[in-house]
């Protein structure tokens, strides 16, 4: 009587060569994901200092509306530095209301404003040289004038004076310290514009 066989495969030994060529399969593997992961780290790690450093030094913004026409326009992009002392002249950005506004510093603190109807200032008693503006104008001014500057607190205006609201106004008034995100040094963007800003 004959036995059945059953059809079974042989274990195939696999050659040095095939080993070899696993071997290597395995080393590239766990080198391309070392170096993946490596490469994940660095972008998150740069990624997170760029952020901290745009939030804490050198924050970005981006211009809406037309208040300081025509220095800067609606859609450029700025960049401010974190300082804390301001001159005349400087553009800085604030919070008012939960949202950064951009205007000119024109007094400091103790310093007395005067704007007469054509929209000529003064700083105590000195006409103030004001070479970024194409117009002037009295604009939205409710204010008694002469007007002194609280301590602690900066007196700002818009370029674009017939249309800025700013300190003029009492509703906005001047911007404390503790208001002030940086002061505008650049423009990034668009391209045609790029460099600082006066």
């Amino acid at each position: 009587m004959r036995k059945n066989r059953k059809n079974m495969a042989a274990p195939l030994n696999p050659t040095v060569a095939q080993l070899e060529q696993e071997l290597k399969r395995e080393n590239y593997r766990r080198r391309y994901n070392r170096v993946l992961r490596s490469t994940i780290y660095t972008l998150i790690t740069v990624a997170a200092v760029a952020v901290l450093v745009a939030t804490l030094f050198l924050p970005v913004l981006r211009i809406y509306g037309t208040s300081m026409t025509p220095t800067m326009v609606d859609g450029d992009i700025v960049v401010s530095v974190k300082q804390g002392s301001f001159e005349r002249s400087d553009i800085i950005a604030f919070w008012f209301n939960n949202k950064i506004l951009v205007k000119r510093v024109i007094a400091l603190p103790g310093e007395w404003v005067d704007i007469d109807g054509d929209g000529n200032v003064s700083v105590n008693g000195e006409p103030l040289e004001e070479p970024y503006l194409t117009e002037k104008a009295l604009g939205e001014c409710n204010i008694e004038l002469p007007y002194q500057v609280p301590d602690g607190r900066i007196f700002v205006m818009g370029d674009h004076r017939s249309t800025s609201s700013d300190s003029r106004n009492s509703a906005l008034g001047c911007v404390a310290e503790e208001q002030i995100v940086g002061k505008l040094v650049f423009r990034v963007w668009p391209f045609e514009n790029f460099g600082s800003l006066h």
